[in-house]
């Protein structure tokens, strides 16, 4: 079962077709890298995905099930599902934690402080659950919008252009936060960006949108095969060799392969 599947999916503005006979296949526990230039229809995609637009035509599933607007399945299986699509919707005057508990308590979340503070703790805003999110920098409001998304507990979280903006070191962490959630809670991740630098050190699988149509779906061993460059590395030591790559070139990647062998791209 596909954790979001869309058939046919169009949606026109004015008369202007903006997304055209779209198919996306996304399994369970993927980080899906969404792909396509700005304009491309990726935002417009995300929040049909996310009930935030109405399809023109076609349909969505999520988990098996249609999010049609004139059944009831749209609300039990939009609640699977966590967002951060353009801003954050944060109120500035208010502190992280109070911003989280507003949100759990729209949500009726038992235990709303209980779970936000172990929120905060995942993004790793604990230190300034008190804070005014107005004194927060950008990357620290990108973390509380992915708090504020996983409050539900959801099994998918969609993310538009969530690098846009950040410092390396934001970007890092950001990157860091999506692995962990993925690895440890097993949420399947949608991320849609037109930078395919960032996505090539985290997913798994890609889709690639052009004038709103899907051009092609790819796992990420084929992006590698049809499209990277590497260097592969034989050392004695691959741990501490690793450690040592890592921390002198952090713009690459590298990866760990068997023979003690280290690719690095």
């Amino acid at each position: 079962m596909f954790a979001v599947e869309t058939r046919a999916l169009c949606k026109s503005y004015g008369g202007r077709l903006v997304v055209n006979d779209f198919n996306m296949h996304v399994a369970a526990g993927e980080i899906y890298g969404f792909v396509g230039k700005n304009g491309a229809g990726k935002s417009t995609v995300m929040k049909m995905i996310d009930s935030m637009v109405t399809p023109t035509s076609g349909e969505v599933l999520l988990y098996g099930d249609s999010i049609a607007h004139e059944t009831g399945t749209k609300i039990q299986a939009t609640r699977r599902v966590g967002s951060l699509i353009e801003d954050p919707g944060i109120y500035p005057n208010m502190s992280a934690l109070d911003n989280l508990m507003c949100k759990a308590l729209a949500l009726g979340i038992s235990d709303t402080k209980g779970r936000c503070v172990d929120i905060l703790r995942t993004v790793g805003l604990d230190v300034a659950a008190k804070t005014r999110v107005k004194k927060f920098s950008l990357g620290m409001k990108q973390r509380l919008g992915v708090g504020l998304a996983l409050l539900s507990s959801p099994d998918l979280l969609l993310l538009d252009e969530p690098f846009n903006g950040l410092d390396p070191e934001a970007t890092r962490d950001l990157r860091s936060l999506i692995e962990t959630m993925n690895r440890t809670k097993g949420v399947t991740v949608v991320i849609s960006s037109h930078v395919l630098d960032q996505l090539d050190r985290i997913a798994t699988s890609y889709g690639i949108i052009a004038s709103g149509h899907m051009v092609r779906e790819l796992t990420a061993a084929q992006v590698d095969e049809e499209c990277g460059d590497s260097l592969r590395i034989k050392v004695d030591s691959p741990e501490r060799a690793l450690v040592f790559l890592q921390e002198k070139l952090p713009d690459l990647v590298f990866v760990m392969e068997p023979g003690n062998i280290i690719r690095a791209k």
